[in-house]
């Protein structure tokens, strides 16, 4: 049930491959807002990572606005994401293209790779059938 993958290969931290896995999952509509994430034990133990390391990212992302704890039931992605300011969504969106695009040329791929492997999510999102739960959204 892991939303996210990490790759200890990867030069990027792990705690840094989870917390973008986990934004990116909520961006792309993976993790809805309500949505409830696996405990930080059960995180640990699909992504085969260290349970402090899974805990600091819930603690930072709760912090920042995506995710809310309630007590004795567990994490979930925060209602009202998509309610900030047009400008902090461009700033975030801008912040966030620079570091795709910094990671993908360390990876030996060009701007032409990404837009052709967005389009192609698209298409498989576009084509996949809706849940019910999506519908009603």
């Amino acid at each position: 049930m892991a939303f996210v993958d990490v790759d200890p290969a990867d030069p990027t931290p792990i705690y840094a491959q989870l917390e973008r896995g986990l934004r990116a999952a909520i961006a792309t509509g993976r993790l809805r807002a309500g949505d409830q994430l696996p405990t930080v034990r059960q995180m640990a133990v699909d992504l085969r990572v260290n349970a402090n390391t899974v805990a600091r990212v819930y603690a930072e992302l709760e912090r920042g606005g995506v995710l809310e704890t309630r007590r004795g039931v567990g994490s979930f992605v925060a209602a009202g994401r998509a309610a900030q300011p047009p400008h902090e969504k461009t700033r975030r969106l801008r912040e966030f293209v620079t570091r795709v695009l910094a990671d993908a040329d360390k990876s030996g791929l060009n701007i032409d790779d990404l837009i052709g492997e967005l389009s192609e999510q698209r298409r498989q999102r576009a084509d996949r059938p809706r849940s019910a739960k999506e519908r009603s959204s």
